[in-house]
């Protein structure tokens, strides 16, 4: 009796199972094209500092990794940069290649899809909180040091600490933040949707 159930497959649970390659085309679909536009709603939200605002945008990104696996993750920020060729759904409120080459924020910009794409696969084998956490964290860690290289030649910091103090130290206590709610949120989800 032990055996038998000690060979029994574990059970997966509905959020486990949108990341699942497994799961129906539909289901990918909605997630991906769900999490492009959840990134555009939080561009909407924006606080200038400096020339890098404070958005929602990033939240979508580590929760596309973590919500739909680094595939899809990666793919519905691949769907938000290309919404933004054609649709003014930067923070910035402008579209166009001119506007992602050439804006202060393009390097946080461009990591989105590396970003979803490590925490979901950081986090495919392990769903406990301290792994999303730590993943999630990993993955603002890269988007941070892709932004703020791009931002110091970009904005002509004439040096690195100016650059590193307006593009990440002003940053971090919100990223931080919503590293914390997404991966909490996301491990809440799973344990309540693991019931029954």
């Amino acid at each position: 009796m032990i055996q038998a159930a000690s060979l029994s497959p574990t059970r997966s649970t509905p959020l486990a199972q949108m990341r699942s390659a497994d799961a129906s085309l539909l289901v990918q679909i909605a997630g991906i094209v769900g999490f492009a536009l959840l990134a555009a709603l939080g561009a909407q939200v924006r606080i200038y500092l400096w020339e890098v605002p404070i958005t929602l945008q990033t939240a979508a990104v580590y929760g596309a990794g973590l919500f739909l696996g680094g595939r899809n993750g990666a793919l519905a920020m691949l769907g938000y940069l290309l919404m933004g060729l054609f649709l003014p759904v930067f923070a910035g409120a402008e579209s166009g290649m001119t506007y992602l080459v050439g804006a202060a924020s393009t390097g946080y910009l461009l990591s989105y899809p590396l970003v979803a794409f490590l925490i979901g696969r950081m986090t495919s084998a392990d769903a406990s909180l301290g792994r999303l956490l730590g993943a999630s964290a990993l993955g603002a860690l890269l988007l941070f040091t892709s932004g703020v290289t791009w931002l110091h030649f970009a904005a002509g910091h004439t040096t690195w600490a100016e650059s590193i103090y307006k593009g990440f130290v002003l940053f971090i206590t919100w990223d931080l933040c919503k590293v914390a709610l997404v991966a909490g949120g996301y491990a809440g989800l799973n344990r309540l949707t693991n019931r029954g």
